[in-house]
């Protein structure tokens, strides 16, 4: 006969499931790129990873023409506008006269490109255009330009071209750094080189100084990594300049006549002479 369940490990089973189901919900969805995972490129997982940084900032512009037209837009990039609805909105227009809402383009649907200082982001599969566009589903185009220094600003619609018969589109733009190109390196290999270096001759300074000083017990300028060596070869240095540089030979007489002992001391005998008594 089997023992019945106990209350407590059921109590904790739905617990468990209840903390997964929540963090499944909390976890946000991201970009997916049109086609099967194993098609996206390298260059597309690249620019998606540098868009990252966008990812938890809200963009929002008011769009009023007359009477007819007052629409808020609200952009997230790589994330939905509302998570709760998990409907991949990425770009929703919302109506600020009757409050309806309509999806210009999902972020399961995205494609993404890039030049030398701009980054485009285009989110497809958007709710239908109904009369317009020959009933196709709506897309929004989001071209991001360089400018350093600021993470994201000036979102803004530019267009919406729905007077084809295919093909229409919403156009927004926004600046960020991140489609900055990355900078180079102002560093020559020569400077490179230098500072390396530099470096080695101050970790043999510092660490020959502290071996000379706590581990040999030197003072002075004893403390200095082989100090003795260093002083021959200042030495030699020395002397190599001497020979090299003096600008006469070593035999060359002097310019000036010295002046001999017996002179000074004749001289002396001569000045004396007059102190004598008479």
């Amino acid at each position: 006969m089997s023992s019945p369940c106990h209350p407590s490990a059921v109590l904790l089973v739905f617990m468990a499931l209840a903390v997964g189901v929540g963090a499944e919900q909390l976890k946000e969805r991201s970009c997916d790129v049109i086609g099967d995972e194993s098609s996206e490129s390298q260059m597309e997982r690249a620019l998606l990873k540098k868009l990252e940084p966008l990812s938890q900032i809200r963009f929002n512009v008011t769009v009023e023409k007359g009477k007819t037209e007052n629409y808020i837009y609200q952009f997230r990039v790589c994330r939905e506008v509302n998570s709760t609805l998990h409907d991949f909105g990425g770009l929703v227009q919302t109506d600020r006269q009757n409050g309806k809402t309509t999806v210009i383009g999902r972020i399961n649907e995205t494609q993404v490109f890039n030049g030398s200082d701009w980054i485009m982001l285009i989110y497809k599969g958007g709710d239908s255009y109904g009369r317009h566009c020959s009933g196709e589903k709506r897309r929004a185009v989001i071209m991001i330009s360089c400018k350093q220094g600021v993470t994201a600003s000036s979102f803004s619609i530019i267009s919406e071209e729905r007077e084809k018969e295919q093909d229409c589109f919403y156009l927004f733009e926004m600046d960020s750094s991140v489609a900055c190109p990355a900078e180079d390196s102002h560093l020559s290999v020569g400077s490179i080189l230098l500072i390396i270096f530099a470096s080695l001759i101050a970790v043999y300074i510092i660490g020959g100084f502290l071996y000379q000083r706590l581990v040999v017990g030197a003072k002075g300028m004893e403390q200095f990594p082989h100090f003795a060596f260093w002083q021959d070869l200042g030495n030699l240095v020395a002397d190599g300049c001497d020979f090299v540089c003096r600008s006469k030979p070593r035999n060359a007489p002097a310019a000036y006549r010295g002046v001999g002992d017996d002179q000074l001391g004749e001289e002396s005998e001569e000045r004396d002479d007059h102190l004598l008594p008479m």
